[in-house]
């Protein structure tokens, strides 16, 4: 993180640093020094960048690790009151940019975004005699769903779901999937050039095989023996999914308090983690500070867990899904390797 995204992050909770008794208070390292505004942001990102316990970080200062786990909370808290406008739903003209930026790279038109899912480790001893917490892979986890724009700028997302728990089912009980229905979201239409007619397509979103394909989200084909036009599409489609699985990686390997098994995690707590590891990634993208990150070695964010496979598909989606086939497959030949 670049000193002027940090000085930022500073800014924003500073009037929060202002009112000890409701924010910041008078922690004090071991040698009685009071902790300002910035050493107390830089104990919060140090226990989100690191992963490292509370007691292990209480022990480099000097500080008890019930110091460590309330400043780390009381950032968390701030974050969310004074850094929401970095997480955003985009407005017309972010869209505008966003569906341009996948047609150019991937020739997927009115394309918005791309979806995916990771699991949260959680330390098993943290949710006794409860199995809702083990997922597919006998370990116990929370979902965190996503979606993202080209730039793996997170633009929604839903955590605090169980392990146990599919994508397909995690999608259906979001706000996001409730809002898409009813017309609140990717509700705009397009003509696609060069197409006979009154060849339109909807606004939608990319998602893997997990997912069910519907008029809003767009899905992969399953069959096999695919003709060379699917094949094309499947093509295209798993390049730009690749913007959500590199943001869900990065997320991970940048906050490190999120890769592996969290110490003792509240379930309550955690979900809020999550989202402002999600709001500081976001925070760095927009003061372009990401080319200081160091690339994952892999964009599989959930190494050892198996490709979920859903069969819903509504009638219109498929219909939808054959035009955008037919169009990527012409323009196949003019997209960037």
């Amino acid at each position: 993180m670049s000193r002027k995204t940090f000085d930022y992050i500073c800014t924003l909770i500073t009037g929060d640093f202002s009112r000890k008794t409701q924010g910041f208070r008078n922690f004090r390292f071991g040698d009685k020094t009071i902790l300002a505004l910035e050493d107390q942001v830089a104990v919060a990102l140090l226990r989100l960048t690191t992963g490292e316990s509370l007691l292990s970080i209480g022990n480099r200062f000097g500080m008890n690790h019930s110091a460590i786990s309330n400043i780390t909370w009381k950032f968390i808290e701030s974050l969310e009151d004074h850094a929401i406008s970095h997480l955003k739903w985009p407005d017309p003209e972010e869209m505008a940019t966003i569906k341009a930026k996948f047609e150019k790279l991937q020739g997927l038109p009115n394309c918005c975004g791309a979806i995916d899912t990771t699991h949260i480790l959680m330390c098993s001893s943290a949710q006794p005699n409860s199995n809702v917490w083990l997922d597919c892979e006998n370990k116990n986890s929370m979902v965190l769903q996503a979606v993202v724009d080209p730039d793996m700028r997170f633009r929604d997302v839903v955590s605090g779901w169980p392990g146990s728990m599919d994508d397909s089912c995690i999608l259906r009980t979001s706000g996001f999937y409730k809002l898409c229905e009813k017309g609140g979201r990717l509700d705009g239409q397009m003509e696609l050039p060069g197409e006979p007619a009154g060849s339109v397509v909807r606004e939608y979103i990319i998602g893997d095989t997990g997912y069910p394909l519907l008029p809003w989200l767009m899905t992969p084909y399953q069959e096999r023996d695919l003709s060379p036009a699917k094949a094309a599409f499947n093509k295209q489609h798993a390049a730009a999914r690749m913007v959500v699985q590199g943001a869900m990686a990065r997320l991970k390997e940048r906050w490190q308090v999120l890769k592996g098994e969290l110490w003792r995690p509240d379930k309550h707590r955690l979900p809020r983690i999550i989202y402002a590891c999600c709001l500081l990634t976001n925070i760095m993208i927009d003061l372009g500070d990401t080319h200081r990150e160091r690339a994952p070695a892999s964009h599989d964010h959930d190494d050892g867990y198996y490709q979920q496979f859903s069969n819903v598909a509504d009638d219109g989606a498929v219909a939808q899904r054959d035009v955008l086939c037919q169009f990527v497959s012409r323009l196949g030949s003019k997209l960037p390797e």
